[in-house]
């Protein structure tokens, strides 16, 4: 594949230029193997629909075609459980887990490695997501399957991350 550049242009990065170097959803780490795409989990409900309103023309925009968005503010009853699951990105950068070239956190790392972009970050990213399997335990030890109303909330951290918890 012949390397594209990426130049953004949104509210927190203006002039960010990274490469694309691998083939859209595919040359994943072999560890890594998210349940679902960035445009499935914009189409579910995550982020309160707030996430990607301002950077649409970084991605693909069949990405958008059936996105639950919110442009004005985070609604946490237009995700797909209805909840709230996240913490607030002042909280993610007081922990020291946002990667500088990825401002808006973990999901943006997704969306851009999805599309091809490969950064020093990515093992650390990979681990961060390999993490959140506690909750799937949490699920499994303590809800029938296809329960979709218990515990919600861990239900709707795990799709933020590319886990798709209404299969267990």
């Amino acid at each position: 594949m012949q390397p594209i550049a990426v130049t953004v242009h949104d509210r927190m990065q203006d002039g960010y230029t990274y490469w694309r170097t691998e083939p859209e959803g595919e040359a994943f780490h072999p560890e890594f193997k998210p349940e679902l795409t960035p445009a499935q989990m914009l189409a579910l409900g995550v982020f309160g629909g707030k996430y990607m309103t301002d950077c649409r023309d970084e991605f693909p925009s069949v990405w958008f075609e059936h996105a639950v968005l919110c442009p004005d503010h985070k609604d946490p009853s237009m995700n797909f459980f209805g909840v709230d699951a996240s913490k607030p990105l002042d909280y993610w950068r007081r922990k020291g887990w946002i990667y500088h070239e990825d401002p808006r956190g973990w999901f943006q790392w997704y969306c851009r490695y999805y599309m091809g972009r490969r950064c020093p970050d990515d093992l650390r990213q990979i681990k961060r997501w390999k993490a959140m399997r506690r909750h799937i335990a949490q699920i499994q030890k303590h809800c029938m399957q296809g329960d979709l109303g218990c515990r919600p909330r861990q239900r709707q951290a795990l799709l933020h991350w590319a886990y798709d918890s209404r299969k267990m």
